[in-house]
């Protein structure tokens, strides 16, 4: 089996930084465990290929948390992803789906709605986070990140992001590729870019005939034009855990757990973003009100 993995590069005499991810396994674990039907795997996966890719940009311990909201049927897009490769994701309606658009493809713009707003929250260690919002210009996501980057981060940037999803609703293929013009690139440099995306396949169908990271950059820059920096494997994780339950319950206060231990006989809490299930037993609650 082919690990997740993204790699970064630099292009074009490092007028341009690249980055690309296959990410298959881990939208195959998000759709696992939330169920998602196609149409929302593919937003969900979409979502989360992007914050793979804008997490690597971060350092280690450093994290973003992105919140889509487009006012579609699928309600709410949250993806958490950090430095290391670790990403995190759900959607509020997980069984969301449509007919194919007039393209032949998946309807994530009907899903996901074009009336809303993306949202980029970054936490770099310091004290003030840094919190981007753009509205959503196309609901189909990859434009979505694009239109963010160039207007709240001024970098001209062309995101592409792919799933396919096989007839039993698991995940066929996912990745996609986030291409980044420095300060002085020049107008051939763009211009031979734009050629290469024009007539490029769908980076979920150049995932799918098993193109690397690597080689999905040569597509997109051509071969001659990139330096590849680094790579790094990429995996859905959640950092969830009893003790941070705990935290949240004993800050509903004391009246709350009360009605928890006598009405309910104790507590049970499920991670929106895992879906793992935790139970607190009555000693627990009670210990909870004494600390």
């Amino acid at each position: 089996m082919t690990q997740d993995y993204l790699v970064r590069a630099l292009a074009f005499n490092d007028e341009v930084r690249a980055f690309s991810v296959r990410s298959t396994d881990t939208v195959q674990e998000a759709q696992a465990k939330h169920y998602t039907w196609p149409t929302a795997s593919a937003a969900l996966g979409r979502s989360m290929t992007a914050g793979l890719m804008m997490g690597s940009m971060l350092k280690n311990e450093e994290k973003l948390t992105i919140t889509i909201n487009g006012g579609g049927p699928i309600g709410q897009i949250i993806v958490d992803a950090n430095g290391k490769g670790e990403v995190r994701g759900y959607v509020t309606n997980p069984q969301t789906h449509f007919d194919l658009n007039e393209h032949g493809k998946l309807d994530v713009a009907r899903a996901v709605g074009t009336t809303g707003s993306l949202n980029i929250v970054k936490d770099i260690g310091m004290r003030d986070f840094f919190t981007g919002s753009t509205p959503i210009v196309s609901g189909e996501l990859g434009e979505d990140f694009t239109y963010y980057f160039a207007t709240s981060e001024q970098v001209p940037s062309a995101v592409g992001l792919g799933v396919l999803v096989n007839p039993d609703n698991s995940i066929k293929a996912a990745g996609g590729f986030i291409i980044q013009l420095m300060p002085g690139a020049s107008e051939e440099t763009i211009s031979a870019i734009e050629q290469h995306i024009g007539m490029m396949e769908p980076v979920s169908k150049l995932i799918d005939k098993g193109l690397s990271p690597e080689q999905v950059l040569e597509e997109v820059l051509g071969e001659d034009n990139i330096r590849i920096i680094d790579r790094m494997d990429v995996e859905f994780k959640c950092n969830c855990g009893k003790e941070k339950f705990l935290t949240a319950i004993k800050g509903l206060g004391t009246a709350e757990i009360d009605s928890m231990i006598e009405e309910d006989g104790g507590a049970e809490v499920e991670c929106h973003f895992c879906r793992e299930k935790y139970h607190f037993n009555v000693e627990e609650l009670e210990a909870l009100k004494e600390a």
